[in-house]
């Protein structure tokens, strides 16, 4: 079973916007090199128990999430806090950078 779950435009609203507390979304598609460095990264901060949900959204499949947050450049990521964005940072982002953003 993958650490990470997987939304979609059907799921994100009901998994990211309507969750309380903070979650980080991983906007990335497979064909990305730099998003497969990120997915390790954020892989060991839900192992370690980081006080956050992460989510990965596929933006190949999900365009319609993708196109409402304006994601232009991936990997991007954007925390949200109770549903309203609160961080957005765009490449591969160090886990020490993470876990900072995340407190």
């Amino acid at each position: 079973m993958a650490l990470i779950q997987e939304v979609t435009d059907a799921t994100f609203d009901s998994s990211v916007l309507q969750t309380s507390g903070k979650v980080l979304v991983d906007f990335w598609a497979p064909w990305c090199g730099p998003c497969r460095l990120q997915t390790p990264i954020l892989e060991r901060l839900v192992s370690n128990g980081i006080n956050a949900k992460i989510v990965k959204c596929n933006t190949d499949v999900n365009h319609g999430t993708a196109q409402k947050f304006g994601i232009s450049a991936i990997p991007t990521l954007i925390l949200f806090d109770n549903g309203k964005e609160i961080d957005r940072m765009v490449g591969v982002q160090p886990e020490e950078v993470l876990k900072r953003r995340l407190q």
